[in-house]
Formats: C-alpha cells, sequence, structure tokens
C-alpha cells in the first residue's frame, strides 16, 4: 500500500508546496486508487510537514516546486518526492505517476 500527498490550492496541484490550502491524501494498492481524503495542514512552519505527513503515513510527495530543505526531510522520514509535475486535479496526478506518464519540467521552487 502507497500513500500519496499532492499539496492542492482550489482543488488543483499548488505551485508551491509551503504556501497549499489543504492536501490529497490518496491511498494506491497494487496500481489502483482505493481511497481519497482531503486534510488542511497546520500552519506553515519550516520542517513541520514532513512531520505531519510521515504521521499520517504518506509514502509519497507529488509536488509542483519544493524547497531542497523540505526534500531532505522528506528522505529522512522515508517518503519519496517526485517534483515538477504540472497542475491538475490530484487523482489525474496519482493515475499518470502509477502510469508512468507523469510529465515533471523544473522544480518552481528556488529555495
Amino acid at each position: 500500500m502507497r500513500k500519496f500527498a499532492i499539496p492542492l490550492e482550489s482543488g488543483r496541484l499548488c505551485s508551491h508546496f509551503g504556501h497549499c490550502k489543504q492536501f490529497a491524501l490518496i491511498d494506491v494498492k497494487e496500481n489502483t486508487i482505493t481511497s481519497q481524503e482531503f486534510l488542511t495542514p497546520p500552519p506553515h512552519e519550516p520542517g513541520l510537514l514532513p512531520a505531519w505527513l510521515a504521521e499520517k503515513g504518506v509514502t509519497h510527495i507529488i509536488a509542483a516546486g519544493i524547497g531542497q530543505r523540505a526534500i531532505n526531510l522528506f528522505t529522512q522520514h522515508n517518503i519519496e518526492v517526485c517534483v515538477g509535475a504540472e497542475s491538475d486535479l490530484p487523482e489525474n496526478i496519482v493515475r499518470n505517476y502509477l502510469d508512468k506518464t507523469l510529465e515533471t519540467n523544473d522544480n518552481l521552487c528556488d529555495h
């Protein structure tokens, strides 16, 4: 079982991870989406979101832009990070990741 976290703004992938208003947490079993829930993150503080998402059982993050420090913290929590995804609905992003058709570009975050 894998659990993906997608940072959202207005129901779509947020361009900057730390500024998202909500997370879609999507459970995947045998390459099939089995459930999806939406959570409001705690107020943003450096280093808080990796621990919070790890507590939720997240195994993968898909983001557009995310800072290198956050990437390192997620790695320390054994959470795989995919950056440079384009804005879309969270279930489409995860489905494309699973199908190996997710297109990524440069990390949109420069810190």
